[in-house]
């Protein structure tokens, strides 16, 4: 079963898309607990979630934890999961109320960072973490 979470190609490329996501759900996860108002708890109130204080602190943790192994690599398939689980849960959580007052063109551009994180993750998922990752070198390792 490891070597399915840890299996990947040879990419070069797949770094970017490593990096873009990895960064960006770290720095969102740290924003959750410095900027608890408009980040965290309070952005889960204000958009109706239950138990927005323990939601908060709970996406935040998984941003961070997965955010760090998909940047370095590690787990990458096995950490994609919870992110693509996130993106899909703030696109149905924040765009849907758009898509129903302002139309289809402007949910879209509501969203298109969250359609770039969701398919950045969807990507990672499918291709893992490519041929500078953790998951690579561990993978070499136990041939």
């Amino acid at each position: 079963m490891l070597k399915n979470l840890i299996a990947t190609d040879a990419s070069k490329t797949t770094i970017i898309i490593r990096l873009m996501v990895g960064a960006v759900f770290l720095s969102e996860g740290i924003q959750k607990f410095l900027l608890p108002a408009i980040r965290g708890a309070g952005r889960f109130e204000k958009i109706g979630l239950p138990s927005p204080e323990f939601l908060g602190s709970f996406v935040g943790t998984f941003e961070i934890l997965c955010g760090t192994l998909i940047l370095l690599g590690l787990l990458t398939r096995l950490a994609s999961i919870p992110i693509t689980v996130i993106m899909l849960v703030a696109i149905a959580t924040t765009k849907s109320d758009v898509l129903a007052e302002k139309g289809f063109w402007e949910m879209m551009h509501g969203c298109r960072t969250d359609w770039a994180m969701l398919l950045g993750s969807i990507f990672l998922l499918i291709k893992g973490g490519g041929r500078w990752s953790i998951d690579r070198k561990v993978k070499a390792s136990t041939k």
